[in-house]
C-alpha cells in the first residue's frame, strides 16, 4: 500500500531559515518531505521520523497535537553526528476524521515500515498513540517487549476508552496477544496505585523506580536492550529541564539522563520503533522541551549508528561463555559476554518447540551485576521473570 496517503508535507520555511544553517546542520542531511516536493523514497534508509497531528486522547494535555513541527525546528538546526545518514522525515500523519482513523494510519505506516526493516520514530501526539505502534507487530505477527519511560502505568480502570492514561490495559488486554514482556522505567510511587504495582509482579513484568533508575543509571542498558519498542512520556523529565506537558510535575529524569537512556536505546539492535509522546508547546518556556526532546533524538541516532550487531543467538564464537550452578533451581544459569561490546546475556531455559518463537526471549539482555547475584547463589529477578513466562 502507498503509506505517502497518510501524510501531509512539511513547511520548512515556516519551521526555520534553512537558507542561513551550516552544510553540516542535520536538515542538510535528512530526506524531508517538503512542501512542492515529492514524497521521499523509503528504500535504503535506516530510520524514518513521523510526526503525528493527534491529541485527541491525550489527557489534560491535549495541544500535543501540535508538537513535531516544533521539535523539528530545533532537531534540523542540530551538527549530524560524524556517520553517513540514511534518514528521511515522512512529514505528518493527518489528523483522522475520528481518532480510529488515526490509529488505523499510524498502524498501517509504522507495520510498512518494518517489514523494510526501517525504524520509525514517532514525534507525538498523545501517548495513546503507542497502542497504534503496537498493533503494527500484530499486523506483521511479531511477539514483543515493550519498554516505556513513564511516571505512571496508564492503565486506566476496568474496561476505560482508550487514553493517553488507559493505552497499557488495551495492549495487556488486547487479543490475540503479541506482548510477552512489559518494562516501565521511572515510575514515582505517588502516581501509581500500589494494587498496579501487584499486577505488574503477578505478570512478572519489571517496573523499576525512578530514585532506583537514577542510582545507577547504567543499569538502564539492559533494560532498553531487551525492548523492540519503546515509548517515551515526557512528562517522565521534571517540570525544570521540560515545562512543555500538561502533566509536567517537580520529580523526574534530568534532561541529560534522558538523553543517555535514549542513546542506550539507539545502541540496542533489537529495538525496531520508538516514540516520544505529550510535547506541548502552550505550556513551555522558550522551546526547552522541543528543544531537549531535538537533543534526545540527537543522541538516539548518534547510538544507533555505533550498533554492535550483537547477540548470542547462533554463532557464539565471539562470546565468552560462564556457567553458575543455583542449588536453589537444581540447574545452573548460562552467561554470555559479548567480546566486541562486554555487554551481558543470560540464558533461560525454554522448551525446544517453542525456542523458534521465542528466540529474542529466551535470551534475556543483563548486566555485570546480574552475574555477580548469580555468583552469590541468588537468581537474578531478570531471570526469574523470563523463566516464568517461558515455563
Amino acid at each position: 500500500m502507498d503509506i505517502s496517503i497518510y501524510f501531509e508535507p512539511i513547511k520548512v520555511d515556516s519551521i526555520l531559515d534553512s537558507e542561513n544553517l551550516h552544510p553540516n546542520q542535520l536538515y542538510n542531511f535528512i530526506n524531508i518531505f517538503n512542501a512542492g516536493k515529492t514524497f521521499p523514497e523509503i528504500d535504503e534508509v535506516d530510520i524514518a521520523i513521523i510526526g503525528v497531528n493527534e491529541g485527541r486522547a491525550s489527557v489534560n494535555n491535549m495541544s500535543c497535537s501540535k508538537a513535531a513541527d516544533s521539535v523539528r525546528k530545533y532537531l534540523y538546526s542540530l551538527f549530524k553526528p560524524n556517520y553517513n545518514l540514511r534518514i528521511i522525515d515522512l512529514g505528518n500523519i493527518k489528523s483522522g476524521k475520528t481518532i480510529n482513523d488515526t490509529y488505523f494510519a499510524l498502524q498501517d505506516v509504522v507495520a510498512t515500515l518494518l517489514k523494510k526493516n526501517i525504524l520509525p520514530f514517532i514525534i507525538g501526539g498523545g501517548q495513546d498513540l503507542t497502542f497504534a505502534n503496537y498493533l503494527a507487530y500484530e499486523s506483521i505477527g511479531k511477539i514483543i517487549n515493550i519498554v516505556t519511560v513513564d511516571p505512571a502505568f496508564d492503565l486506566g480502570e476496568g474496561d476505560s476508552k482508550l487514553t493517553s492514561k488507559t493505552y497499557l490495559n488495551n495492549i495487556i488486554t488486547h487479543k490475540p496477544s503479541y506482548l510477552f514482556n512489559f518494562s516501565n522505567i521511572g515510575y514515582q510511587s505517588y502516581f501509581v496505585d500500589s494494587e498496579a504495582v501487584d499486577l505488574m509482579k503477578k505478570l512478572y513484568f519489571d517496573v523499576y523506580r525512578l530514585g532506583f533508575v537514577q542510582s545507577d543509571i547504567e543499569e538502564v542498558e539492559p533494560m532498553v536492550r531487551n525492548a523492540d519498542m519503546i515509548s517515551v512520556d515526557i512528562s517522565s523529565v521534571r517540570h525544570s529541564d521540560a515545562p512543555g506537558c500538561g502533566n509536567a510535575s517537580p520529580n523526574g529524569f534530568y534532561g541529560e539522563e534522558l538523553c543517555r537512556i535514549m542513546r542506550y536505546a539507539g545502541l540496542s539492535d533489537k529495538l525496531s520503533s520508538i516514540g516520544i509522546y505529550e510535547i506541548n508547546t502552550d505550556k513551555d518556556i522558550n522551546g526547552q522541551t522541543p528543544h531537549l526532546v531535538a537533543q534526545a533524538i540527537w543522541y538516539f541516532i548518534d547510538g544507533f549508528y555505533n550498533r554492535k550487531m550483537d547477540f548470542p543467538v547462533k554463532d557464539k564464537k565471539d562470546y565468552l561463555k560462564y556457567r553458575v550452578v543455583i542449588k536453589e533451581i537444581q540447574n545452573e544459569i548460562v552467561f554470555y559476554k559479548s567480546k566486541k561490546s562486554d555487554r551481558w546475556w543470560m540464558e533461560v531455559p525454554c522448551p525446544t518447540k517453542l525456542k523458534s518463537k521465542y528466540e529474542r526471549h529466551y535470551l534475556v539482555p543483563c548486566s555485570y551485576k546480574d552475574y555477580q547475584i548469580a555468583m552469590k547463589e541468588e537468581i537474578p529477578d531478570r531471570w526469574w521473570q523470563a523463566y516464568q513466562k517461558l515455563m
